[in-house]
């Protein structure tokens, strides 16, 4: 089973820049890291720079799982979590299907 995520992330005014450089840090350990994690996507709102959106998949539920309590997702949280402007939307599924 490959499992996925999808985040919704907000920026306070004037934070995109810092928020976007924090995601892409999460990227670089991913990339560096974590084997288990086949994809991770950013995306950054063209018509909301405050809006990012990210789409991640997994091996499995614990790659996942490794992920969310891994380095790089604390590191994100450590450094941008008061940037933020509102909750994360996160949405988890088993993806059924992939091109």
């Amino acid at each position: 089973m490959t499992a996925t995520l999808t985040a919704i992330i907000r920026a306070k005014p004037g934070a995109e820049d810092r928020v976007r450089a924090a995601l892409l840090k999460v990227g670089d350990f991913v990339r560096a890291h974590e084997p288990g994690t086949l994809d991770y996507f950013v995306a950054q709102d063209p018509a909301d720079l405050a809006r990012f959106t990210t789409y991640e998949r997994f091996a499995d539920a614990a790659a996942m799982a490794a992920h969310n309590e891994g380095e790089g997702s604390k590191a994100f949280f450590a450094e941008a979590g008061g940037l933020l402007d509102g909750p994360v939307t996160i949405v988890t599924a088993e993806e059924i299907f992939s091109r």
